[in-house]
């Protein structure tokens, strides 16, 4: 029989679960929306008077742009995240993200004031990086440090499972608006209206200002820490950034390593394979949006799937092996696009998703106790966030230049290549799924 204590913290912590979720799931909304519209509508809406095919590239490294920043992103957050708390620090990061996608929203574009649009919208998307580079350790930990330790991985994969849902959010927003516009209206002003709805995020934010507690684990700390005050008398105040690196600098890159693949394979697909599909396969926008979409759906319960079974068995195994199955099915999605066949585009899409997700599900838990309380936030932030920019920061750009200049293929090669890389740093890394994080 279940003791009404018992049933208290599991209510406790499956609000945890679903605020985190919430606030990740709109927080990837704003950032992957960028996304879609760096492949479908900011070519032509700040960079017209260039060629077609470099309007392109440009627009995707503005995409880059926000990449850059989350390693930036990260080092603040981090540091506030281990000094005043998971929380306040997710709540500022939310908010941030907030603000910046509303205003990309009301940007004037190139037609309207030249050269300064795309120095606005760059400077904007690096506030998105920003945002982004302190959201996931927060809501991450807010979670795994929540959890109980036998069901970290499944906790965890509630602040992961926001990536998938904010793609799917955002391919939603883009899917409707342009089908209730017509093409004008919706390259003119109508793919606005997406960006002006990332003002909810400003009060999820606020409802977890208000709503939440601290983390377990980061209490203890916070009391260690005072009972440490009063018996020094003088206090030292160290950057959790920078006892991280000290403390675990081969963790922190192998952490980024473990990174790799998910970040090259997911914005490819994500991403690129919408400019890909419409020019090459000559699919409409509409339809590369919505076969992302279903893969991304797919992806939500196979990732949570993935997630308890590394809290049963352990996170090394199900990494490598997502890893291994992705090098693989790299060669296998593009002659699926080619095809120009709906159905089979879910296919390869929807595969390639689920196998990042048995690496992408246990991240989250597997990233947490990979770190110790007092720089948990940082070590496992840096690791994520050096990882983001390695993979992902140029992903879309790289295979957009290898598609142009050789041959698809060259972009198979590319994701296999980021895969092993994911394997080889796995390897090296311990198993961690019967830690105790207090």
């Amino acid at each position: 029989m279940t003791s009404p204590g018992t049933h208290q913290k599991k209510s406790n912590m499956q609000k945890v679960a679903l605020t985190a979720l919430a606030g990740t799931s709109i927080e990837w909304y704003d950032f992957f929306l960028y996304g879609a519209a760096a492949a479908l509508v900011f070519p032509t809406a700040f960079f017209g008077e260039v060629p077609e095919s470099t309007a392109l590239i440009l627009s995707l490294l503005t995409f880059a742009a926000g990449f850059i920043a989350r390693p930036i992103g990260g080092i603040i957050f981090g540091h506030f995240g281990d000094k005043v708390g998971r929380k306040k620090t997710l709540v500022a990061a939310l908010m941030l993200m907030g603000i910046a996608s509303t205003l990309i929203g009301l940007l004037p574009t190139y037609a309207m004031i030249g050269v300064t649009a795309p120095i606005l919208l760059t400077t904007l998307r690096f506030a998105q990086g920003l945002a982004i580079g302190g959201q996931w350790g927060g809501a991450m930990l807010l979670v795994t440090e929540s959890a109980p330790s036998n069901k970290r991985g499944y906790y965890g994969a509630y602040a992961q499972a926001g990536a998938p849902i904010g793609v799917i959010l955002a391919n939603l927003a883009f899917i409707s608006t342009s089908a209730l516009l017509s093409d004008d209206a919706f390259m003119s002003w109508g793919w606005r209206i997406p960006f002006l709805a990332s003002a909810i995020l400003i009060g999820i934010s606020m409802y977890i200002q208000l709503t939440m507690e601290d983390t377990k684990a980061f209490k203890e700390l916070q009391n260690l820490r005072a009972s440490q005050d009063q018996v020094s008398n003088k206090v030292v105040q160290k950057s959790p950034v920078i006892e991280a690196l000290i403390k675990y600098p081969k963790r922190i890159a192998l952490a980024a390593g473990a990174f790799l693949s998910i970040q090259v394979t997911f914005y490819i697909l994500v991403a690129f394979l919408l400019a890909y599909g419409v020019k090459s396969a000559d699919m409409t926008r509409n339809d590369m949006l919505s076969a992302v979409l279903i893969g991304s759906a797919v992806m939500v319960p196979v990732q949570f799937m993935f997630s308890s079974y590394s809290d049963r068995k352990g996170r090394k195994g199900i990494f490598m092996t997502g890893a291994i199955l992705t090098a693989i099915w790299a060669f296998v999605i593009f002659p699926l696009v080619d095809t120009g066949n709906f159905w089979l585009i879910v296919v390869a899409v929807s595969i390639g998703l689920s196998f990042l997700s048995m690496m992408y599900g246990p991240q989250a838990a597997f990233f947490t106790e990979l770190f110790s309380t007092e720089v948990r936030y940082s070590g496992a932030t840096l690791g994520y966030q050096l990882g983001a920019i390695a993979g992902g920061a140029f992903a879309p750009t790289i295979a957009a230049k290898l598609w142009t200049d050789f041959d698809i293929v060259w972009v198979s090669v590319y994701i296999a290549f980021a895969s092993i890389l994911t394997l080889l740093s796995v390897m090296a890394l311990t198993e961690t799924y019967d830690k105790d994080l207090n």
